[in-house]
């Protein structure tokens, strides 16, 4: 059946959000609720962990884990403006990684409305499914018919989020994508990424290729890195914290972290900004992903906390 597809509003009217905020889901482990004016769901597993996911771009803004901690990265200047992409958490990048096209900076899925299809709880996890299909904006950017669906699962320790991408044309077509996941760190000039040596990547703010040599990677100042084919799991080491980000669907694998001068000059971000986040993505870039006419493909990107 196809999903249900919201107008592509970014910001609902005070009367709109109040209907939608009354219109709760029946499943308690999912509500309605409004941040800065946007329509989100709030999930709650029962083992405690929490997260909240917008309509907009099936933006996953937070995870929490029961004890309070917060593993995500969210700029406190998000969302003051409609229309704009949300600074931090898992936006959502589809059909277009970054430039790499003529469609706008990482596509149209994280500014467009998607439509929340359902919340469901087991007695350790919770997940929220959410889904958009082409529409007449998407179409004038991107000429393909398609479906797509994000699943946000949850709990104490673990955060899986699966993008499935279903052709729904009689053509085939490509895309590339990725889940641009911002770590929340306390000082990114203190962590250790494990995982990456000896991989091929793109350097972007240097516009050359190498091969990694550090056996972990440490970040020092303004950092884009592609790396390709990376299928291995990664581990982020802050003290005697660790995180697992594994990936499976992904080729790739992206580290961001704008550095203090690039970070100063962003308007949705405080200037120490950059010292408490790191964003690593799994993504499908260098290879396009290509869906024949009626096929699906799906990917995952899961996320570990080891102590």
């Amino acid at each position: 059946m196809r999903a249900r597809c919201l107008p592509a509003v970014l910001r609902l009217s005070p009367d709109s959000l109040t209907s939608l905020m009354n219109a709760a889901p029946s499943n308690p482990c999912a509500q309605f609720v409004d941040w800065r004016g946007h329509a989100a769901v709030a999930l709650t597993s029962p083992d405690g962990a929490t997260a909240l996911i917008l309509l907009q771009g099936a933006h996953l803004l937070s995870w929490m884990t029961a004890d309070g901690q917060e593993q995500l990265y969210l700029s406190p200047l998000a969302g003051q403006a409609a229309g704009e992409a949300m600074r931090g958490g898992v936006p959502v990048i589809f059909p277009q990684f970054a430039s790499r096209g003529p469609m706008p900076r990482h596509g149209f899925a994280r500014i467009t409305q998607w439509s929340f299809e359902h919340g469901t709880a087991s007695p350790h996890d919770a997940l929220a499914v959410f889904a958009l299909n082409d529409n007449e904006a998407t179409q004038a950017l991107w000429p393909h018919t398609f479906q797509a669906e994000l699943t946000v699962r949850i709990s104490n320790s673990r955060l899986d989020v699966e993008l499935a991408v279903s052709n729904v044309s009689l053509a085939p077509f490509e895309f590339t994508a990725a889940l641009h996941t911002y770590l929340r760190v306390q000082d990114v000039a203190a962590v250790q990424l494990e995982g990456l040596h000896r991989l091929r990547y793109l350097d972007s703010v240097r516009g050359t290729e190498q091969i990694e040599s550090q056996e972990r990677l440490q970040v020092t100042g303004e950092t884009d890195r592609i790396y390709f084919d990376s299928a291995r799991d990664l581990v982020l080491h802050e003290g005697s914290r660790r995180r697992r980000v594994s990936a499976f669907g992904f080729k790739d694998a992206v580290v961001w972290n704008p550095g203090m001068e690039k970070c100063a000059a962003m308007p949705d971000m405080p200037p120490d900004g950059h010292r408490h986040m790191l964003c690593v993505e799994s993504a499908a870039i260098g290879t396009p992903v290509r869906l024949e006419a009626g096929a699906e493909w799906v990917a995952r990107q899961s996320i570990e906390c080891l102590e």
